[in-house]
């Protein structure tokens, strides 16, 4: 005689839900605070290269592209706060997919804006 099925558990689907909610509203959420620290960063960043701009009498290529990713980080923060303001009416996925590739975008671009300044790339 084998032994009886187990039954499938009637929470389970729902835990799985709840669970995958969790983890995309963590990620609207991480996105949102990171963007807006990074702008901070960003400025802080742009004043400093400013002064070593104006003290050496040079022009280099990193205070712009970090003023640029400063701006595809507020485009990233704004993007994950519209997705999270958004959840209750039902989740914007695609606005928050935006935001995720906005915000990666911008993290490639600091990385460049840190070659360029530590390289001294010059604007041509």
């Amino acid at each position: 005689m084998s032994a009886p099925r187990p039954r499938p558990m009637a929470g389970r689907s729902t835990r799985k839900e709840t669970e995958r909610e969790s983890v995309d509203e963590d990620l609207s959420v991480h996105i949102f605070t990171v963007s807006a620290t990074m702008v901070g960063v960003c400025l802080t960043a742009v004043s400093l290269i400013r002064v070593v701009i104006t003290l050496r009498h040079l022009e280099t290529l990193a205070d712009d592209l970090v003023s640029l990713d400063a701006m595809l980080f507020v485009v990233s923060g704004l993007l994950s706060f519209w997705a999270l303001r958004s959840r209750k009416r039902g989740r914007l996925h695609h606005i928050e997919s935006i935001a995720e590739k906005v915000f990666l975008a911008a993290m490639i671009l600091m990385g460049a804006a840190c070659l360029a300044l530590v390289y001294g790339i010059e604007l041509i």
